[in-house]
């Protein structure tokens, strides 16, 4: 048998790895781009007024985003509350009681399509079932589809991170007499929180920049939220509206918005791994 020469497998592993590593080096340089950016506009602004006070009037100086903070952080944590637990609830049950069946099937097809519509099509939806009987715009409007956006990415990842953990996790719990939902809650979440955290992460990360749903929803609001029954104020609507002002000021609120939104998200994935890190 004829021996093949080695050097065209060499030299394709390592185009592949070149390719990789430039594809790789394009993505985090347009990503430290973005980040310099935003940085170097948006660390003007804040300050301890910015983050406390309200806007100021149209052309005024000064002023802050702490009505839009307030409003955005609500909202996002009552989106939590409302999306997270159903899915995961959804998730368990695709990964552990619903194997096989078609109802499982049907709302893996749901969750999947639900991940794909775009975000604005959430808000619309919202805006017909809750906004119009209603007659006013609201933050629990805006909550519930920023919820619709939370709970097919949690229980996508809470179906994964589930379908990761051993079988014999598994048949450990149940051969030492414990039920299956016991089994779920203190073995195979705990075996794979890291995960789980992760889903909840890219959740909140993803609804925390969502402007369209919001836009048909909760509005925005230049007061502070007294409560959610009406509209309500949030920075990604008054960054839509503040950057495409004709005021510098405002322009410049704009920025310190986005670096808020920004260093949030940042927060939240590094407390999220310290809390997931496994203990030594």
């Amino acid at each position: 048998m004829r021996r093949r020469p080695a050097w065209p497998r060499k030299a394709a592993d390592v185009a592949v790895k070149t390719v990789s590593a430039l594809a790789a080096a394009v993505g985090l340089g347009f990503l430290a781009w973005i980040l310099v950016v935003v940085v170097r506009h948006g660390a003007a602004a804040l300050n301890w007024t910015f983050l406390t006070s309200l806007p100021a009037p149209p052309g005024g100086s000064g002023g802050g985003l702490g009505n839009a903070l307030l409003g955005t952080v609500v909202m996002t944590v009552l989106a939590c509350a409302l999306g997270v637990p159903v899915g995961m609830l959804a998730g368990v049950y695709l990964a552990e009681y619903g194997r096989g069946t078609r109802l499982a099937t049907a709302v893996r097809f749901l969750a999947n399509v639900m991940m794909g519509i775009p975000s604005i099509i959430i808000g619309l939806f919202v805006y017909a079932v809750i906004v119009l009987p209603a007659g006013h715009f609201s933050g629990w409007a805006g909550a519930v589809a920023l919820a619709l956006l939370v709970l097919p990415v949690v229980a996508r990842t809470t179906e994964d991170m589930l379908g990761l953990v051993p079988n014999s996790l598994r048949e450990s719990a149940l051969a030492l007499g414990a039920p299956h939902w016991r089994a779920t809650v203190q073995i195979l979440f705990r075996a794979c929180r890291a995960g789980l955290l992760t889903g909840v992460l890219l959740a909140v990360a993803r609804v925390s920049g969502e402007t369209a749903p919001l836009l048909f929803t909760a509005l925005n609001s230049p007061y502070w939220p007294q409560s959610l029954s009406g509209p309500t104020a949030n920075l990604t609507v008054t960054i839509f509206n503040y950057a495409m002002s004709p005021y510098p000021a405002w322009q410049q609120a704009a920025w310190g918005a986005s670096l808020i939104i920004t260093l949030g998200v940042l927060a939240l994935t590094i407390v999220s791994r310290a809390l997931a890190r496994e203990r030594k």
